[in-house]
């Protein structure tokens, strides 16, 4: 079984910045872990900035970016990714960078 896309999500914000989850599924055994998913979630600045990414890419297992920190990053399962990405995007950027109305 080859890597079956599962979800891909793509969000801008008013500011242009970019907001991008995808998720897929791959063969468990391929993994070398207890679960089979491969994901990236990426936030970052219109003019190409990553501020906030997280992946599994092999080699290098689960990590995250918060701007130019790089750290590992323990999977628990996908919901919980999508909530620490988010929230990470939020105290990472997007409440030090909100304009006031």
């Amino acid at each position: 079984m080859k890597a079956k896309l599962v979800y891909r999500e793509k969000y801008i914000y008013d500011d242009g910045a970019i907001r991008e989850m995808v998720l897929w599924q791959i063969p468990k055994k391929s993994t070398g872990k207890s679960y089979a998913v491969k994901y990236r979630r990426y936030y970052g600045l219109s003019d190409g900035t990553c501020i906030v990414r997280y992946d599994n890419e092999i080699g290098k297992g689960d990590h995250r970016h918060i701007k130019d920190k790089e750290e590992p990053y323990q999977f628990k399962d996908v919901e919980t990714l999508v909530a620490d990405f988010l929230a990470d995007i939020e105290s990472a950027w997007r409440s030090e960078n909100e304009k006031e109305d």
